[in-house]
């Protein structure tokens, strides 16, 4: 197993120890890559998500079996949720006592099948550097995904002869298409020259696909606007004059009223969920869709394409816009589309009111992180209120800059994020910016970034709550609070103290500026405990079920 993955590269595996995998560990002594101790399978397996998501190579994991593995469950929804190339590999009792219940037994196959973009269960200590190279094939290529290789203890005991695999992977039934069908393309090509409110939508495909270059190239043709989804920032560089903003329940009216109005959308790498759409049945009502996907299951599933496009966003881009520029199209037609856009912008602004006295408000602290680091750092996030605010508030000028939960939403992947964003580009900046609700569930992971020395920063957004909820609760549920408040506990700083990290408290915007540049400029991992205003909501806000037009805030 240690040669297979040599063979592919591996530098670093996240992951811990047990029973049924010591003899993983026992080959991991002396191996040629770096292990990095997690404290929770479950940090283990986001730390793997992290450092795909920054570098995009494949992110390993090792977990025992029984409670190791099901520890591993949510990062590997998580990670097929938003497409990321991982391998998580598992320990399993004996092939003897498979079927009894035997000590630490879970089919993690079955529970995972769900979940996963494939599975590998051993039965013969010869499949493991096979099977190996296999996984790693499939879950880098076509849609990325999770890949999960199931080692009974007594196969990974065995011996057997390894010959290093020189040989492409060749398995049969999976030859993802990659170029796109170049008929269709044409046609594509003719109806976005002719459309007059177009909009371009990229979602995160574009960046799995490191198609960054080819969407800015397609988008100056012709002075396109373009939106992105919140998996896709980072894949058009903002700010921008063609850029109109996130699209989405907390996008930009600018982006929603476009996408309402348009005639034509041109969906890159992105899959038109609910988070989008809204009422599924009044989004972009007078709107064709050209969609491309390299998923052909994602294409048509939640909206119909009036011409769909089966290929890689990067060949497929390419080819698209040289038809397109072929055709010459006539770039005075969009003049009326920029001026209604450029109406929403005057009066629709991303804007807040700000305090009147030292209170903190959640956006001038992700203001102020993106003047400190000239949105040049990346930036990790957890979910709720706080990530929205990132999305809104911090410029991502280019790719890979930006990782989060979008599909599963999983709170508490913030911090192991940023220790694997970290380790994968060691040179970067790297900062978490979380909520005291998500920080408390994966905050073990603190001890993993001092014992390794991983100087991530921590900034959190300390509001008291569980922020989005109480949100929810206040605007859809007559302001019911129930089980949202955090209160006092613990003290942040006095916590990270314990763990060896340094740490800090700001509660006066007069001290933000200097209290993040004061954070960041710490040599090792930092944690700062932003006090802000625990009764903001976050706006705009499509309510859920509602159309793009029915914005509220």
């Amino acid at each position: 197993m240690m040669e297979a993955l040599k063979v592919e590269g591996v530098e670093y595996i996240f992951g811990i120890p047990g029973g049924a995998n010591l003899p993983v560990y026992d080959a991991v002594h002396g191996a040629d890559f770096t292990h990095i101790h997690a404290r929770h399978e479950q940090g283990a397996g986001h730390m793997a998500e992290g450092y795909a998501k920054a570098s995009g190579r494949v992110g390993v994991t090792f977990a025992t079996s029984g409670p190791g593995a099901t520890n591993l469950v949510t990062p590997i929804a998580d990670a097929q949720m938003d497409s990321v190339p991982t391998v998580f590999i598992t320990g399993q009792v004996r092939t003897d006592l498979i079927g009894t219940d035997g000590f630490q037994e879970a089919d993690i196959t079955g529970i995972t099948y769900p979940i996963v973009k494939h599975s590998l269960m051993v039965t013969e200590a010869s499949q493991i550097p096979e099977y190996v190279h296999e996984a790693f094939q499939i879950a880098s290529t076509g849609r990325p995904g999770p890949v999960l290789i199931d080692v009974p203890q007594d196969l990974g005991r065995a011996e057997i002869d390894y010959e290093p695999n020189t040989k492409p992977v060749e398995l049969a039934g999976y030859k993802p298409s990659v170029e796109g069908n170049i008929n269709q393309i044409k046609i594509a090509a003719k109806a976005l020259a002719s459309a007059t409110r177009p909009v371009i939508y990229a979602g995160g495909g574009v960046i799995n696909a490191e198609a960054s270059e080819e969407l800015r190239e397609l988008c100056l043709v012709d002075d396109l606007p373009v939106t992105c989804t919140l998996m896709g920032l980072g894949s058009f560089p903002a700010p921008n004059e063609q850029w109109l903003g996130m699209l989405g329940m907390h996008g930009t009216r600018a982006a929603n009223y476009a996408m309402d109005e348009a005639d034509l959308i041109v969906a890159v790498g992105a899959r038109f969920d609910d988070r989008i759409t809204g009422k599924l049945s009044e989004f972009a009502p007078n709107a064709k869709f050209i969609h491309i996907d390299i998923d052909p299951a994602e294409i048509s599933k939640n909206v119909a394409a009036h011409i769909p496009i089966v290929g890689d966003a990067k060949a497929v881009l390419t080819a698209l816009t040289s038809e397109y520029r072929a055709l010459q199209p006539d770039g005075t037609r969009l003049a009326e589309w920029w001026g209604r856009i450029s109406e929403w912008r005057k009066e629709y602004p991303l804007t807040y009111k700000d305090s009147k006295d030292s209170t903190i408000k959640p956006q001038a602290m992700i203001e102020s992180l993106n003047r400190a680091t000239n949105g040049e750092a990346i930036v990790t996030s957890d979910v709720g209120q706080h990530q929205m605010w990132v999305a809104q508030y911090y410029d991502f000028p280019q790719p890979r800059r930006w990782i989060n939960s979008g599909g599963l939403g999983t709170m508490g992947v913030g911090l192991p994020f940023a220790i694997g964003a970290k380790i994968a580009c060691p040179q970067e900046t790297v900062v978490c910016v979380t909520g005291d609700g998500s920080l408390i569930m994966t905050v073990q992971e603190l001890a993993t970034a001092v014992s390794n020395d991983v100087p991530v920063k921590v900034l959190l957004m300390n509001n008291g709550h569980y922020g989005m909820v109480r949100q929810w609760q206040e605007l859809f549920w007559d302001s019911k609070h129930v089980a949202i408040e955090m209160g006092e506990s613990p003290d942040w700083v006095k916590l990270a103290d314990a763990f060896g990290c340094a740490a800090a408290r700001v509660d006066d915007k007069a001290d933000l500026d200097q209290a993040i540049s004061d954070t960041l400029a710490e040599e090792g991992p930092a944690l700062l405990d932003v006090r802000v205003d625990p009764t903001e909501n976050c706006y705009p806000m499509i309510p859920a079920g509602a159309a793009a037009r029915d914005m509220v805030g």
